[in-house]
This record gives C-alpha cells, structure tokens and sequence, in this order.
C-alpha cells in the first residue's frame, strides 16, 4: 500500500502556528493596519528545540509494515464478509474449505499485526503528545483505541485459554466490536490525516483497485477447494444401500476414518464426548452383544435364503452406519469382533454429518455426507490441529453448519432410526409390516401437544424428544448456552438415559445405569385402587382405596391394580417390546410370612409366566414366539399390553382370603423392569466369542443377573373380618362427596378414578360396561372427565344418544373439558349421527386449534384428519344422491386435499390410500386410483396373519394364551 497515501506528512506548521514559529492566533479580528502596527517578531534563539518529527525514520518502516498488513487484511476481511452477508441474505451455507483458508490467513495477519501495531501507536503517541493540535492528538488517541479494540476483539473471539468466551449473547457483542471497530478506523484515520497535506485520491483509488481485483480473484476460486472424503463408488450404485432407505449425498463410500473421527470432536466438546461414550448409540453396533447375536442370525437367515447378507442393510442404516457407509458390511467374512468399524457404533461425525432427513418413514431415511474440516483438522502435526482449533473456536459458524443443522433439534430427526417397518426383503412376508414406532406414538400423544384425542396433556408440550432424552446439563465448554430453567451455561446430555440397562451393566458403567435408574423410577405408577368383593369383574366394588380396606373371611375378592403411564412422551413399553421385561410383582403377607404371589422369579431369576407383562407377546408364522429380536421372523403379535402415553391399565388378581379373623394382610405390589428376560439372555450368552470378546456376559445357564428397576410401588393392608358382619358399607363404591382429596402419595383421587376407566375402557369391549359405571361414577364429583371418558366409552358401544347427552354435559362442567378433544368427539358422534354439516365443524375446530402458549397445534392429529376426510365424502356421496353433482365436485375435492395432507404427515397411512384411491377413481384419475390402491394393498394390516400363527401360538404358550383373553384375571397362588 502506497506510503505517499496514508503516510504522515513532513513537518508543517501546526494549527495556531506561523512558519517563523509565532502564535497567529492572537491575530484573529484585527485589521490589516494593527497588525503592521505590532513590534517584529522576534527570532527564535538558537538553542529552541525545533518540533519533534510524528514519525521518525525508524518508526516509518513500522508504518508500512502496519499499513500494507491493515491493506491486505481488509482485502481478506471483505471477502470473508461479503460470504458471511450472502449466506445471511440468501439464508444458505457457502462457506467451503477455500472459504476456512482465506479465514487462517485472516487470523494469521490479525495476530501478525498486534505487535507493529501497539508498538507503533505507543511511539507515536509519544513522540505527537505535546503537540499543540490538539483535535488531531485527540483523534489519534481515538484512532489507536480503534485499533486496540479491533485486536482485543479479535483474540477474544479466537477463545484462547482463560480469555475464551462461553456465553452467547458476550460473543455477539464482541463479534459486533470486531465489525465496527475497522470501519471507525477508517473513519477516524481519514479524518486524522485531513490536518496534514491534502490526500493525493488518485493513489487511494489505485489502492481500492487493487483491494477490489484481490477480493474478486478470492470470490472466483472459493469453490475450487474441496475435501477428498470419498471411499470409493459401490459396484451396485445407489441399489447398494437398499433396503435401507439411507444414502450418501454422493452416492459413494465414505471412507472409514472421516466416519470415526470422534477425537476430533473431543478436543473441543469434552463434556459433551463424555456422556456419549456411555450412551446406546455408542454401543449400536457389534460391539453391543445383544444387537450382535441377532443380526449375526439375520445374517446367517440371509444368506442360506438370499446367497447374499444384502437384506441384513436394513438394520445396519440405523446400527451400523460406519461398516455400512465405509463398504465392509456386505462382506460375508467381515470379522465383527475384531475390526475398528464393529465397535464404531453410531459416532458422533454419522450424527452430525446426515445433511437431510428424507420423509417421516423412518428405516433410516437419511441422507449423509462427509463433513468438512477445517484446514489441518486431521494433521498429525500437533501445533497445526491446535491452529485448526483455534479456528474453530474463532469462526464457530461453518462448523455449526457442517455439524448441527435445525432438523436435529426435531422429533422427525430421532423418527430415521425409532420408526421402523420391515420390508419384504427381511421378512421374505410381504412388502410392509409395522415394526416399533416412537415417533407416531410420540406425535398423537398430549405431550407431543400434537394429538387431541388424549385423557392427559401437559401445561406445555415437549415439542422433541430432546427434551427428554438429551436434557440440559451445567457446562463452561464450548457450544454451550444459556438455560433459564438451570440459570447457567449448560449442553444437551449425550447420553441419552432411557431404558437399556444391560449395556450399562454389561461395561460396569454405574453411572449410565444410575442415569437410567432416574429416567425409569416414577415412570410407571402402581394404584392398588379397589377390591371387587367376588371373583368376577362385574361383582361390587369397593373403592378407592387408601392404605387400609376390610375383606371377610373365606371370600374371594379381585384386588383393581391401575398402572398409569407418568413421564413417557410415547407408548410403554416400546422399542424392543418383545424382550423388555417388564412385569407386577405381588406379594400377599402376613405376620407369618407370603401366602400369596405373583410375579416372582426362581433360582434362575426367571420370571412366573403367569405373571402379568407389560410386553407385546410376538410371533412367527409357525406361532412361535419371537425370543430373541430374530426380525426376519416377525409375523403377528398373540397380545400388546403396551400402555398409550398418559393412560392406565387394569389388571385383575384374584385373592382367596384366609378364614382367619383379625388377621392382617399386607398386599405389596411393584412394577419391575428388566431390559432382558432371562431366555434371550442365555441367547446372547451363547452367541458370545469366549476368547476374543471382553465383555464378562456369563454362561448359559446361568442366572439372570441384569438389573431389575421398580418402576412404581403400592401397598394395602387388609384386615379379615366375620362374614356375619356388617359389611353393607363395603360393598359399594364411596360417594364423591366423601373422597379424599388425594391419597396417602398425593394423587388426587378423582384422577386414580379416572384411570381407572380409562384401563377398563382400553381393555376393550368386554369391560367397556364397567368402564361405564366408572366414568358415571367419577361425573358425580363435577369433574368434566366422567361425562367426556363416559361418551368415548358409549360412543365405542354405538349408543351414539347417549353419547351426546354425556357430551352436553361434559361441556357444562366447570372447569370446561378440552375444548379440541370435545370437538373431535362431538365431530365423530355427529357423523354416525348423519349431521355431516356439524361433523366437518367440529373436526375442523379441534384441527385448527393452536395455543402457542402451550405449544400446541393439532393439525397433526392425522387420525382426526382422516376422520374429516371421510366425513367429506360422506357429504359428496349425500350430494350425489341429492343430484347435487357441483357440490359433490367440490367435496370430493376437499377430501382429496385433506387425505392428501395426511400423507405428508404419514406416507404409509392406509386409510388415506384407500381413500384417495376412491376419489380419484370417481374423479377419472384411473393413474391416481391405481397407485394409491396398490399403496392400501401395501400398507393395510394383514388380518390373516392372526388367523395363521395365533392359533398354534395360543396352544404352544397357555399363560400367554390366558393373557391374551378378553378379560384376564391373574391368580395370586
């Protein structure tokens, strides 16, 4: 940069000073005779020092020095700016690798001019301070300050050691200095200069020339710098990582290293790192020996069916994405035990590396690309990562761009690997069969504030699963934020707590399991709410409860055990439903010691298959039960006693009470969880490679050593008494107006009651009657609860009069019932009724309601949507008969629309295919009508696949058989 334009001048008079050296500010206002008049000047004595040069000549080289760097770094800051301000206008991410180069050497020239710089400034400073020109003095002051605000800034926002700064919202205003304060300088330097010898422009413009052509030669090469990650192309192209639906943006391997990366992320996220290592996703793979003996069968199934272990991908998208990705998963004789990628699991990089989720199917619809680093990310020189780091920190921005975009932050994410149907090419069945389902669970539950068919919602919906599984922990590292709810800086935990207690137990890691012990404990509440007095569940009941009830001697009663779902966002059990164990313990004591159980375990710790399981009971086509998470078997489920999010279960046991009067019974009842029951467990023991697997699993036979968690717990003591007594005020169930407010656990008792409907009404129709006289019961209290679960349960029966009778008076009650679930249920009634006109009014209501304070928004209620869809048709057909043809035009329409909408929340909605099939056959699409019939065939439940397997299944296992009934009475022996 030219010395002649931004160079100090030579010595020149200052402001107030003739050439001779003379104050000519005392001339001002005197006329040309005065000032002839005044005595001549006298002439400076030979021994005044003449004014001190600003710049000398050793302080000048410095100058150029700072001013050619100053040059160059506005060059390179415009650059990096004007990307910056594109990616805002145009809310996109342009930032590449040339992009990470041009900001080193930003960094570079920023730390190159901190010395030059100060040590410029202070001399100058020093040799200008006395002069008389004050204004320019002060605007060097102010210059030099500029200067020192712009390099303070910016070492603050390279984060270096005990200056790095954590908080946000300091960082922001710190990164607002180091963009104002250049252009300050600017300003201030221009105006600095101003007091010397005019700026010769014609060198400026050359100046802002050659900046400018600088700028745009960066502009014009900031896409030809790209990071090589690929591992090569698959021979079979994109068909190569089918079934699974995921892909790499590419289309080609990524290699092995850029996937398994993790160190790179632990030189920054130490705090987050360390509660992923003990995390499920960690263990996702083969090094998880669980997962491992079962996708080594699916393997092996594969392979004697296929000729290949291709249909194995359809687990490894989810469990396996480094082997996947990287091309080794497809080799017969890939050693998964010995081989880095096993033990990979789900890294941080896969995570954070999938650029899109594709669709809301789940089976890992992803798309995944190799991140970009910054330069030296991966070197093996030590001093050139810590450089790499240091840019990170610096320039956080493109990082966050490669790592963390907004579809993380969302339950659709978490859906690629919890939602999951198997495909014809694992089950060799048919083309769709359901498998687990968190999401959609998750979605139509009241937490979610999605679905307005719930008994229960919450003051305010948890709008992702993050909330739960990923909840904030204190934390000084970096990426960390404000949280009002903690009051400090904090992270997401990585770990993700939930209920995979074995891995934690198979590598000693008490602190994941005392993680999963928080998560699980109170997750489930046990209510030993009422004693029917007989051994049927139509005999009187005696409820609710409190700690102490009465029983006569030698009579048989059914103690009414409610389980309540409490803290789960999606049904309990879920996942792997087939192997969770989950049971009730119940103990029946007295001063003797137990008289009765159920629900206890043997030597072996194997659970009474009588007990009663919180578990789906699945089987094959042969009517065996699924018992050791073989997927390629899956067929048909014999039960599922999961519970919905915010709902109860009713479980019946029988007691035969002793003859002993006066004596005192102590009835215990616990819900216990276990990660694997006892018969898969000696599965995977026997899987396990006794000298090359660490893992201490123990051996076949052995006992079941996993640890058990209560869940929940209830206790009644019950005190015999004569049969002859009075017992008239036992047999019945106690007025509302004499509950107490709650029980001894502070449950309100209103509530206790409603559940208990609600686990009689979900039991299904052969317990809908006493659900009935519970909901009636509960409506005496005033609460809107028993009117509204009262109409469910005689809208379910067809009793659609009484239905809207219970609904009217629901809407009387004060506090007013929900108002969106009212409209769903008045919309439905309405239907069946025929009042089609009110039936789209209402539906319509509870799919429009939002309260964003609430963060609710019931449009994805695609259940109710459908409901709406056909009440449409139902008023096309109406209109038809009516010769009506334009309104039945319309309407068909209007339905099309609204199906169509619920496919874009659930694609494989058979209800919505079938629907739209019909439309848009009547509509002359015969292109439509096909594709969305061969879409029902596809997704529609098999309804003969129960008629195949059950049978055998029911005659194979007789206490699964006797939990499959319609109405289950467990007997405590």
């Amino acid at each position: 940069m030219s010395a002649e334009f931004l160079s100090s001048p030579p010595p020149v008079p200052e402001s107030g000073e003739n050439s001779a050296g003379g104050d000519v500010s005392s001339l001002s206002g005197l006329s040309k005779p005065e000032i002839n008049k005044r005595p001549e000047a006298k002439k400076p004595s030979a021994t005044k020092k003449r004014p001190q040069h600003p710049i000398g000549k050793r302080l000048r080289p410095v100058l150029y020095v700072v001013l050619t760097l100053f040059g160059v770094l506005s060059a390179n800051g415009l650059y990096l700016s004007g990307v910056t301000f594109t990616e805002w206008w145009n809310q996109a991410v342009y930032q590449n690798r040339f992009y990470q180069w041009m900001f080193l050497v930003h960094l570079a020239l920023g730390l190159l001019l901190i010395t030059p710089v100060v040590g410029f400034g202070w001399f100058h400073m020093l040799r200008s301070r006395h002069r008389r020109n004050r204004r320019a003095v002060k605007i060097g002051y102010a210059l030099f300050a500029a200067s020192i605000v712009i390099l303070v800034s910016g070492l603050l926002l390279m984060r270096v050691g005990s200056f790095a700064i954590v908080d946000p919202a300091s960082r922001n205003l710190v990164y607002i200095l180091h963009i104002a304060a250049p252009i300050a300088a600017v300003w201030l330097y221009c105006i600095h200069r101003l007091v010397g010898p005019r700026i010769k422009w014609r060198v400026g413009r050359r100046v802002m020339i050659a900046i400018t052509t600088f700028v745009a030669i960066m502009v014009s090469v900031h896409t030809l710098l790209h990071e090589d990650t690929s591992g090569g192309r698959p021979e079979s192209g994109e068909q190569y990582f089918a079934p699974s639906l995921a892909r790499t943006a590419s289309g080609e391997f990524i290699d092995e290293r850029v996937l398994m990366n993790d160190e790179y992320c632990l030189r920054c996220h130490e705090d987050i790192f360390d509660s992923f290592v003990h995390s499920a996703h960690k263990l996702s793979s083969f090094n998880n020996p669980a997962y491992r003996a079962s996708v080594r069968e699916t393997r092996q199934v594969a392979s004697r069916r296929d000729g290949t272990v291709q249909s194995s991908r359809w687990c490894a998208g989810c469990h396996d994405p480094v082997p996947f990705f990287s091309g080794k998963f497809d080799n017969p004789d890939y050693d998964d035990v010995d081989d880095p990628t096993a033990h990979a699991g789900i890294t941080c990089v896969v995570c954070h590396a999938i650029e899109s989720v594709d669709g809301h199917v789940g089976n890992a619809a992803y798309t995944i690309d190799a991140p970009e680093h910054y330069p030296f990310a991966n070197s093996d020189n030590a001093l050139l990562r810590k450089i790499s780091d240091l840019m990170v920190k610096a320039k956080p921005s493109f990082h966050k761009t490669q790592m963390l975009k907004p579809f993380h932050k969302t339950a659709e994410f978490c859906s690629t690997c919890h939602k999951v149907s198997l495909p014809k090419e694992v089950t060799g069945y048919r083309e769709f069969l359901r498998g687990q389902n968190h999401y959609d669970s998750y979605l139509l539950s009241g937490v979610s504030g999605h679905g307005c068919r719930s008994f229960y919602y919450p003051a305010t919906a948890q709008t992702n699963c993050n909330g739960c599984h990923m909840r904030k922990q204190p934390s000084t590292g970096f990426g960390a934020k404000y949280d009002e709810t903690l009051g400090t800086l904090a992270i997401a935990n990585h770990g993700f707590p939930s209920g995979n207690t074995a891995l934690a137990h198979w590598t000693n890691d008490d602190e994941q399991l005392e993680a999963a012990k928080r998560e699980l404990e109170g997750s489930l509440r046990v209510d030993l709410f009422g004693l029917r007095v007989g051994a049927g569940v139509d005999d009187p009941l005696i409820a609710p409860l409190g700690s102490t009830a009465t029983v006569m001697a030698g009579s048989d009663v059914l103690i009414e055990t409610v389980l309540r779902t409490m803290t789960l966002g999606h049904h309990f059990t879920q996942g792997t439903s087939d192997s969770n164990q989950i049971w009730i313990e119940i103990t029946v004591s007295s001063d003797a010691g137990p008289i009765a159980q159920s629900g206890h375990r043997d030597p072996r710790e194997v659970v009474d298959p009588n007990s009663h399981f919180v578990n789906t009971f699945m089987l094959d086509r042969d009517g065996k039960r699924i018992n050791r998470r073989n997927a390629q078997d899956i067929f048909t489920p014999l039960y599922s006693h999961q519970i919905p999010p915010g709902a109860g279960q009713t479980v019946h046991y029988r007691l035969s009470v002793p003859d002993q009067v006066g004596q005192k019974l102590r009835v215990t009842a616990r819900a216990l969880y276990r990660k694997f029951d006892t018969e898969y467990l000696d599965y995977i023991r026997a899987d396990r490679d006794p000298v090359r697997d660490l893992l201490q699993l123990g051996a076949v036979g052995d006992p079941n050593d996993l640890p058990i968690i209560e869940l929940g717990s209830d206790s009644l003591d019950l005190e015999i008494v004569s049969a002859g007594g009075d017992t008239e005020t036992q047999t019945r169930p106690l007025p509302a107006d004499q509950w107490p407010e709650t029980d001894d656990d502070g449950h309100p008792t209103w509530q206790r009651v409603n559940d208990y409907g609600i686990g009689l009404l979900l039991s299904g129709r052969s317990q809908w009657k006493q659900a009935a006289e519970v909901f009636a019961w509960l409506e005496t209290s005033g609460r809107y609860d028993g009117p509204l679960n009262l109409a469910r349960v005689q809208f379910s029966e067809g009793d659609l009069d009484a239905a809207s009778s219970s609904l009217a008076r629901a809407a009387a009650a004060r506090p007013a019932p929900p108002s969106w679930t009212s409209a769903w249920l008045s919309g439905t009634v309405n239907r069946q009724q025929g009042n089609l006109e009110a039936a789209e009014r209402s539906l319509r209501v509870a799919l429009d309601t939002r309260i964003p304070e609430r963060k609710f928004d019931f449009s994805l209620d695609y259940v109710v949507a459908n409901e709406l869809g056909m009440t449409l048709v139902d008023r096309a057909q109406a209109a038809e008969v009516l010769d009506e043809a334009g309104d039945a035009k319309a309407l068909y329409q209007e339905a099309a629309d609204v199906f169509e909408g619920v496919l874009e929340i659930d694609s494989e909605n058979a209800i919505a295919h079938s629907n739209l099939a019909q439309i848009r056959g009547w509509q002359g699409d015969a292109d439509a009508e096909a594709l969305h019939r061969a879409a029902h065939e596809r997704y529609k439940q098999d309804d003969s696949a129960a008629e195949i397997a059950v049978p055998a299944g029911r005659q194979r296992y007789p206490a699964a058989n006797r939990a499959a009934e319609a109405v289950v009475i467990y007997e405590l022996e």
